[in-house]
């Protein structure tokens, strides 16, 4: 076993991180004001909003109270302006375009300016050093690459940083457990899905999570519970870090855990305004409260949003953290909106549902949820795995039953299948397949 770097957290940006709330508070409303100057004078759609909203000048952003009356924007809003019809700086001015899978429909695409890449970077960089990366740390990033911005993001911080990047990428999965074994990797980059895949190759490979030489994941890119970091940990003899992200923001580092808490992923907030409001109204909820993450960017040159409606689940606490950074942090994230499912009148969620399996003994981490409507109602399935190959089926699939029964009011089958069958993913893991 090689000799891993130690990995004590540290803080990339003391100033940054650890500002006093009143001082932040007055930088966040400079910086608002910059960008409501932003859209005013280069982005048509969102100019039009604020002065529908009574918002002509910067100087109307009286305090951040304003920013409750001011319009929200949508996912909507760059599926609808495609590809470039919401940038604020002229196309020739971007140095790099990324964009999502565009798996229901048309991709949102965003733009970088030189000044935006350099702002993405140092945040990522913060956010590694957040987690535990170190200089001299070698780091095995099993992200995407290309249009994606996980791979680059991840690859973009460490370099800053000085750690050693190496961009497997993925795929390929029985390469990935040699190439962390071989090159001695102390940091593993992926989605926490992909990650149980490898640690599967590394077990397959003879390399039990004491012998490896890993101590950190950063993981993002969907939604997971504590039980599914728990797996993890195991499964690899690592400390997982959640890492939060969007492209429309800047890709991931809009929001991370420190390796000192793991309670809640600080956000970086001299950069984005948070905020949480009621899905069905748009009503501002208070700290603590649950409802949909809503984010203003405050430094990005080519594509400010104002009041973007992520469609993700969670709420914002700002109590203190046992790191010391007094950033306020994402507390129960709980997956998209889109992900959830009706059954019988209740509203589920695959992140609810794993939450629950998981705290039965002989279960497997990877799932899958089969929406279908064999009559008039619309039925669900968990099929799962066992965590053994002579695990008990029958008596794990009543188990399920019943729990799920319990916690969520409503039955839903499961099915208990051989080892392996669940469909594995490079990337996002597809949780629900909707049959109907």
């Amino acid at each position: 076993m090689q000799t891993a770097v130690a990995s004590e957290p540290g803080v990339w940006d003391a100033a940054a991180e650890a500002m006093a709330r009143e001082q932040l508070a007055a930088l966040q409303l400079e910086r608002l004001r910059e960008t409501v100057a932003r859209v005013l004078k280069g982005q048509p759609l969102g100019a039009g909003r604020l002065g529908d909203a009574g918002v002509n000048t910067p100087n109307d952003i009286e305090s951040l109270d304003d920013l409750d009356r001011l319009p929200f924007a949508h996912k909507s809003d760059l599926r609808e302006n495609y590809p470039f019809g919401l940038l604020a700086v002229p196309r020739e001015e971007l140095v790099r375009v990324q964009a999502s899978s565009g798996s229901h429909g048309k991709p949102t695409v965003v733009g970088y300016t030189r000044a935006d890449l350099e702002v993405w970077t140092e945040l990522m960089a913060r956010s590694m050093t957040m987690a535990g990366v170190r200089p001299g740390m070698l780091i095995h990033n099993a992200n995407g690459y290309g249009l994606f911005t996980g791979g680059l993001g991840f690859h973009q911080g460490g370099e800053r940083i000085g750690a050693t990047v190496v961009p497997v990428s993925g795929g390929l999965t029985a390469r990935q457990a040699m190439l962390v074994r071989d090159f001695g990797a102390h940091a593993l980059v992926a989605t926490p899905s992909y990650s149980l895949v490898i640690a599967q190759a590394l077990q397959d490979a003879g390399i039990a999570p004491e012998d490896n030489t890993l101590e950190l994941g950063l993981f993002g890119g969907e939604p997971w519970t504590e039980g599914l970091r728990t797996q993890i940990d195991s499964a690899l003899g690592i400390k997982a870090i959640n890492f939060y992200g969007l492209s429309e923001m800047c890709g991931p580092g809009v929001a991370t855990e420190c390796l000192t808490a793991r309670d809640g992923l600080h956000v970086q907030e001299d950069h984005f305004l948070v905020e949480v409001i009621d899905p069905a109204d748009g009503t501002p909820l208070p700290p603590g409260a649950d409802g949909e993450l809503v984010f203003t960017t405050l430094t990005k040159e080519a594509l400010p949003l104002i009041r973007y409606r992520t469609g993700d689940l969670g709420a914002v606490t700002i109590e203190p953290c046992a790191c010391g950074r007094t950033t306020a942090r994402l507390i129960r994230l709980g997956g998209r909106r889109d992900d959830m499912m009706i059954i019988r009148g209740v509203n589920l969620y695959p992140s609810h549902i794993e939450q629950i399996m998981l705290t039965a003994d002989g279960v497997g981490p990877h799932y899958r949820l089969i929406l279908e409507r064999p009559g008039p109602m619309d039925e669900l399935t968990l099929e799962c795995e066992p965590s053994a190959l002579d695990g008990g089926r029958d008596g794990l699939r009543q188990t399920l039953e019943k729990l799920l029964k319990e916690a969520t009011g409503v039955r839903i089958a499961v099915s208990v299948v051989d080892p392996g069958t669940v469909p594995r993913s490079e990337g996002k893991a597809v949780r629900v397949v909707d049959r109907r």
